[in-house]
């Protein structure tokens, strides 16, 4: 009998100790970036990783794969197998825009939203010898120059915004592709193309530096992470203005407890007033408490879809 109960015992502890092995997480994550090292996605993924590496205990690893706007890094999560070991950082241009490409996911059926960690202003920036400093004075010379102004188009968000521009100014511009923000800006800085439009984490190192000049933050109001640099509705075009945002996301059917922990750390991450200060430094404002829920993360893709898609179509926005 003693050896009985000795091994149902032996049996039981190890019952717990499987269970307790099995406890999320047990393995190390993978946060995919959907593009190549060094650009602002990279950096503000590689912050967080560090950071929620000892909230959950496990390291958390980055795996940057690039291409196809982001689309083909974002199509591995959505084949990953939905466990909380394979995330992605998510932005508009990969879970908004990238719809102009033939995706083999749903980007509003695969995935389940994690949380939103920032707003991240979009701006527009001028090369130093542009005959403006505001968009005001941008809409004037382009004017007296019909359809000389060369605006970059890198992304969806900056292809739309020079569509846009058009339309609430009635002024016509050059749309010139790229692919990617960094030869962008090297042009940009050379004086070979007159306008670009990215995330303030992108551009505002050489705005400060004083290599190219910021004609406007594209949103209503100004940013508290730029509050030197007017809106667009303040610099003269009310209603020129492109999104731009940092969230997780994991595959679709991912456990809700899995999200719920992973929610936890990137919260706990956010609310650090390091992380904060040095997203400030990158131009971001980091996402009010309610939207950091994946409710809140939610809310805003579909809000975000609403709005973009239709005008993508109508533009008939196409890879270049």
């Amino acid at each position: 009998m003693t050896r009985h109960i000795a091994a149902i015992a032996v049996a039981l502890l190890a019952c717990v100790a499987g269970v307790r092995a099995q406890t999320y997480p047990s393995r190390p994550i993978t946060i995919i970036v959907p593009f190549p090292p060094g650009g602002s996605t990279d950096v503000v993924a590689r912050i967080m990783a560090e950071r929620m590496r000892p909230l959950l205990g496990q390291p958390v690893v980055i795996e940057n794969v690039g291409g196809a706007g982001g689309s083909i890094g974002v199509g591995r999560v959505a084949r990953a197998a939905p466990d909380g070991y394979t995330i992605d950082i998510g932005q508009w241009d990969t879970h908004v825009g990238s719809i102009i490409y033939r995706l083999t996911y749903d980007l509003q059926k695969d995935f389940e939203p994690i949380g939103l960690m920032s707003i991240n202003p979009q701006l527009m920036v001028g090369k130093k010898a542009l005959p403006a400093d505001d968009l005001k004075g941008l809409v004037a010379w382009a004017k007296a120059n019909p359809g000389k102004a060369t605006f970059v188009n890198q992304t969806a968000a900056a292809h739309i915004t020079g569509i846009l521009f058009q339309q609430l100014t009635g002024r016509q511009v050059q749309l010139i592709p790229y692919r990617g923000a960094g030869p962008a800006m090297q042009d940009l800085i050379s004086g070979q193309v007159d306008v670009l439009v990215a995330q303030a984490a992108a551009v505002l190192p050489q705005v400060r530096a004083g290599t190219m000049k910021a004609l406007a933050n594209l949103s209503p109001r100004r940013s508290p992470a730029v509050p030197d640099i007017a809106s667009s509705d303040e610099s003269g075009v009310a209603g020129l203005y492109a999104s731009g945002w940092f969230g997780f996301f994991a595959p679709k059917g991912t456990p809700k407890d899995v999200i719920a922990t992973l929610n936890g750390a990137m919260v706990q991450v956010l609310a650090d007033l390091a992380v904060r200060g040095r997203f400030a430094e990158l131009g971001l404002d980091v996402a009010s408490r309610e939207q950091q829920t994946p409710e809140g993360l939610a809310a805003l893709h579909q809000a975000e879809v609403e709005k973009w898609w239709p005008i993508i179509r109508a533009a008939g926005i196409k890879p270049e």
